[in-house]
């Protein structure tokens, strides 16, 4: 181990017993001795160790700094979230990867304010794994480090971007993540920003469009988000382009269109749910074509419904049968 590295580690408390016994451990110059020391370190989760563990991160051993890397997940300190940062430039794949993942787990706003910073001219993989972390923080000062990030070359930091967009539910990224749905290049980006346009408000005027226009999108998993928030929105708008959607190449397509039509309670649309759906192949889409129909509570699929009781598959026969009760009661009101 280097000596420079040893001479570098924090000051042991006179009063810590654990590390008092750990320290000739772990600055050994075997890293087999190292690591196990480690692990017990982390293992004893008391806070006043976390400037070893920090330090641990600047191991001569790359496995050593990968290890640590992945059991500082939930530790929010400073010195960590710091030391957790440096460790996305480390060399080694398997290092940035565990570095990331802990930074993932954050769940201190506070926490994720400390990161903000580090925002300021990250590039790839560091970018896209800070904005990732501070997701679901929801801070005021990620909008614009996250409309920025929109514009990126590399599709793994616009991903993250929307992610970071979709959960602000900021009313001013919608031009940006309509234009994304519409637009980006890669078909994950897309099909992120057509869920995080569900997030924020449907009836905007300028989300519509784009929802309705990724129902016709050329990759079937984004035409699929499109459907599901459609049917998470409610949008009268959608019932014709959702009832043509149940003829999409993809059943997993017409599943979500299903769905949302169930949702949006589509009277016009049950000839096609029955045609489309409850008489397909897929015992999954006749399942969810049952629970629309009976969703949407109208006596002109009964018939249907009926045949669909004595279904094959004992969940769709379930389905349709408490889709001809939720009728029958509704039509006896």
């Amino acid at each position: 181990m280097s000596t420079l590295f040893a001479l570098s580690s924090p000051e042991v408390s006179p009063s810590d017993d654990d590390l008092q016994e750990l320290q000739p451990r772990l600055t050994s110059d075997d890293a087999t001795v190292r690591r196990l020391a480690l692990i017990e370190l982390a293992e004893l989760e008391d806070e006043a160790h976390a400037p070893w563990l920090a330090w641990a991160l600047r191991d001569p051993d790359p496995a050593i700094r990968a290890d640590v890397a992945a059991r500082l997940a939930y530790w929010e300190q400073p010195v960590v979230l710091n030391a957790l940062v440096d460790a996305l430039h480390d060399e080694v794949p398997a290092v940035r990867e565990a570095a990331a993942y802990s930074l993932a787990e954050i769940k201190q706003a506070d926490s994720g304010t400390l990161l903000l910073p580090a925002l300021e001219g990250a590039q790839g993989f560091v970018l896209a794994s800070l904005l990732h972390a501070i997701k679901e923080l929801r801070l005021p000062g990620s909008l614009n480090a996250a409309l920025r990030a929109t514009n990126d070359r590399d599709a793994i930091v616009r991903l993250a971007a929307v992610g970071v967009l979709g959960w602000l539910k900021d009313a001013s990224a919608l031009p940006v993540l309509t234009h994304l749905a519409a637009h980006d290049p890669d078909p994950e980006v897309r099909r992120a920003a057509v869920g995080a346009l569900g997030l924020g408000q449907g009836h905007d005027a300028q989300v519509q469009p784009g929802l309705l226009g990724a129902l016709r999108d050329p990759v079937w998993r984004v035409r699929e988000e499109a459907a599901a928030t459609l049917g998470k929105l409610k949008l009268p708008e959608a019932v014709t382009p959702l009832t043509q959607s149940l003829q999409d190449a993809y059943w997993q397509v017409r599943q979500l269109s299903a769905r949302a039509l169930g949702r949006l309670k589509a009277v016009q649309a049950v000839d096609a749910l029955i045609t489309h759906a409850l008489q397909h192949d897929i015992a999954n889409l006749r399942k969810e074509a049952c629970v629309a129909l009976g969703e949407i509570g109208h006596a002109s699929a009964l018939p249907a419904l009926t045949v669909g009781s004595q279904d094959p598959d004992p969940e769709v026969r379930k389905m349709a049968r408490l889709a001809i009760t939720l009728i029958q009661q509704r039509v006896a009101v």
